[in-house]
């Protein structure tokens, strides 16, 4: 990070992993940092939770493109594998579909995965799929540093590269994900994964833009990875790198207010009432809560960022299931990922997006880890089943009204019926079922509706209308999945330098 001034005072609002990566980043380059979380924990979605004997990632449950965090750590004077165990999840997945078949996609080896494919689904499906990875290999390569890596300041800095045309040809702006995999891919089977990628970001496969298909090729060049005793040690160990650099963490401190005077970001408002003046200023709060709620309506330097937020989609959200399953001699051992597809991927998708309704027959995502540091008992396992949901809205015309305790836990019944049919008998094993609706994820970490990643990206214009990082009010930043470049955990990482680094531009 560039220096900005001797020593800035900066208030970061919100404890989530972009928040206190920038934090650290910024108390590295010798500035006073603290950070007002309105939780009693640090995190925010990325958290290993412990319920009774078993522990569950509630939030993110693998790391990908883990350099992100490997330079995190380095640039704050500490070393990654110092303070969190890195597991490779091979097979990376287990695809299983509705007429019996499946096909597991390894780690780290597309030949193996072409082996996988091959065996499962045939040669031709398997070279078709080899060729959609290079597409996707080549899309990452274009948008990689542009659209990712760098601030996306606006559309005409774009139309500045000398590459332009042939970006625009690798990337395919206007076509859709799903428009990418039907032209590319025969097998419905390899269509229905391809439809997957959209889910990452919490957008529709038959709107979301074809460069999502890049993520396919991370997953497969960076590999899939859990940390040793849950995906949530790593906000315990950049919790630890904050303190360790000096930045102070007040929890139970809701914000109020970003106080504003001219157009400038010049302080904050706590709830109980108490003012902190600051030079700068990095919300990690949703977008949508920081321009609605904390900017006042009056900022006329916010109408820019607001008028965006009218124009996206919000992303989907998820129902949640925590499984504590007792030991079996019968039971079968999962693979840490797997997924079950139904026969009709579409009426998700319609369900969610169209409809604003929970998904009959949704896809069944399972994180099975085999990890010992997550149960107290040989033997027992942690499961957590996770499937697409419309989000919480007691209105209904944006969503679907998940106060209904009774309607969840028959919801939650159907789930485990549908993962019985699957041939997976998990009912005479229940130690622990608890359930998490969209509703449970707003009041735990104010994530409006329960968004998982805040807006979709279900336009070719969503990445341009999705927050930036340096807000139109001087001196405010924006970090976080609700923010560029977007959601998940490499995506945070990178939107904490981001911002760690234009505020050591700042003058």
């Amino acid at each position: 990070m560039e220096r900005a001034h001797a020593m800035s005072k900066v208030v970061v609002i919100g404890a989530g992993i972009g928040g206190m990566c920038a934090a650290a980043r910024i108390a590295k380059a010798g500035h006073q940092v603290e950070i007002f979380e309105a939780a009693n924990f640090v995190g925010g979605k990325c958290r290993t939770e412990w319920i009774g004997r078993y522990a569950f990632d509630t939030g993110p449950s693998l790391l990908t493109l883990p350099a992100v965090y490997r330079d995190f750590f380095l640039k704050t004077g500490s070393i990654m594998e110092d303070v969190l165990t890195q597991i490779p999840v091979d097979p990376a997945f287990d695809y299983r579909f509705d007429d019996g078949s499946n096909v597991k996609f390894a780690n780290l080896s597309r030949y193996q995965t072409l082996q996988a494919i091959t065996a499962s689904f045939g040669g031709e499906a398997a070279t078709q799929w080899d060729q959609i990875m290079k597409r996707a290999e080549a899309m990452w390569d274009v948008s990689r540093e542009p659209f990712i890596e760098a601030e996306l300041t606006s559309v005409a800095a774009l139309f500045k590269r000398v590459t332009l045309l042939r970006d625009l040809l690798v990337i395919a702006p206007f076509k859709s994900l799903r428009e990418i995999a039907t032209e590319k891919l025969t097998d419905q089977r390899l269509r229905y994964i391809v439809d997957r990628y959209a889910t990452y970001s919490g957008s529709d496969p038959r709107k979301a833009p074809a460069v999502l298909l890049s993520i396919a090729f991370v997953e497969e060049a960076f590999g899939a990875w859990h940390l040793a005793g849950g995906i949530g040690q790593l906000a315990v160990a950049i919790e630890k790198r904050c303190l360790e650099l000096g930045v102070k963490i007040h929890l139970n401190s809701p914000v109020a207010k970003i106080q504003t005077t001219n157009g400038v970001a010049t302080g904050i408002a706590l709830a109980n009432g108490n003012e902190i003046s600051a030079d700068f200023i990095v919300s990690n709060s949703d977008a949508s809560l920081t321009y609605h709620q904390l900017i006042s309506p009056t900022e006329k330097r916010a109408k820019s960022e607001r008028k965006n937020l009218a124009k996206t989609q919000k992303s989907l959200a998820g129902f949640s299931l925590l499984l504590g399953l007792r030991p079996a001699d019968s039971a079968e051992k999962l693979n840490h990922h797997t997924i079950l597809f139904p026969a009709d991927y579409d009426a998700e998708f319609e369900a969610i997006f169209t409809q604003k309704k929970p998904v009959e027959n949704p896809t069944i995502y399972i994180c099975a880890p085999s990890d010992p540091l997550m149960v107290k008992d040989a033997g027992h396992e942690s499961w957590f089943v996770l499937v697409n949901a419309p989000r919480h809205d007691e209105s209904k015309q944006n969503g679907f009204d998940w106060r209904d305790e009774n309607f969840n836990h028959k919801y939650a019944i159907s789930i485990i019926d549908q993962i019985e049919a699957r041939g997976i008998k998990i009912r005479e094993r229940l130690d622990v079922l608890e359930i998490r609706t969209p509703l449970d994820l707003q009041e735990s970490v104010l994530a409006p509706g329960g968004s998982i990643y805040g807006t979709s990206s279900n336009s070719a214009s969503a990445a341009f209308l999705r927050t930036k990082n340096r807000s139109p009010i001087k001196n405010l930043f924006c970090v976080g999945g609700s923010t560029h470049p977007g959601g998940g955990l490499p995506l945070v990482g990178i939107s904490a330098e981001i911002v760690a680094n234009a505020i050591g531009r700042a003058r």
